[in-house]
């Protein structure tokens, strides 16, 4: 019963939400589209020109101008109230409410043991704002596993030793550029999403990318027994995979 009012409750959300953006595109502000137009346009032609000033300064103010237009928005004001009376009467229930969970345990079959863990420093770290990349030395090898704001990553796999079988490498990054250096005898996998931006991927160059996804392997990725995958995810930049 509850999940089922849960997802009545969601579905009325979306519908309202839906609702409020056609009003407030038809009848409160009609020039707004127009504007999300130009902002879009303005950080997908400044990401084709990152290397001049120009470039820079349209991505950016792209950037820019439409986070202010997206918190400008009734709409936006509206769902952003709705998820917080939400988490606010879910809060509530619980208090008034709370699940107990008794687990039953039988000892005498699964007797306790001690676990011995180790942890591990990562490579990169999450960071908001900044360039972040890969020791220019010899460094031992962690599967990376980051999130990221503004700025770059760069992950050189030249001054490691992979390690057999599968190496991972996850980034989600909001605006910037990802380069991921891969040596000549090693197998690759890319699984890359993108709203704006370009992939130059081994032979794959300048693929544009709008709203969209680009999975890719090299031919003996399946068989392999080391090999390199990657998956990324991203606003607006570019990812570059190339051999050293």
């Amino acid at each position: 019963m509850k999940e089922k009012i849960k997802s009545d409750y969601t579905s009325w959300l979306i519908i309202i939400g839906i609702v409020m953006l056609f009003l407030e595109f038809t009848f409160f502000n009609s020039g707004l589209i127009f504007s999300l137009l130009v902002q879009v346009g303005m950080i997908y032609i400044g990401s084709k020109r990152m290397s001049k000033k120009l470039g820079k300064l349209l991505f950016w103010g792209g950037i820019v101008f439409l986070v202010i237009s997206v918190l400008s928005m009734l709409t936006f004001r509206f769902l952003l109230l709705a998820i917080l009376i939400h988490f606010l009467i879910q809060y509530s229930q619980t208090k008034k409410n709370p699940i107990q969970i008794k687990p039953v345990i039988d000892l005498s079959k699964n007797p306790v043991k001690d676990e011995n863990l180790v942890k591990k420093k990562p490579l990169i770290t999450n960071v908001f704002f900044g360039k972040q990349k890969t020791p220019q030395a010899v460094y031992e090898w962690n599967d990376i596993n980051i999130q990221a704001g503004l700025g770059d990553t760069v992950i050189d796999l030249s001054y490691t030793v992979l390690p057999k079988g599968e190496t991972i490498i996850f980034i989600r990054n909001i605006v910037g550029n990802i380069e991921v250096l891969v040596p000549y005898d090693m197998e690759v996998y890319v699984n890359h999403t993108s709203f704006a931006g370009t992939a130059r991927i081994l032979d794959l160059q300048d693929e544009k990318m709008f709203n969209q996804s680009l999975q890719l392997h090299t031919a003996d990725y399946e068989n392999a027994h080391q090999k390199v995958k990657i998956v990324s995810s991203m606003f607006a930049g570019n990812i570059e995979v190339k051999r050293v």
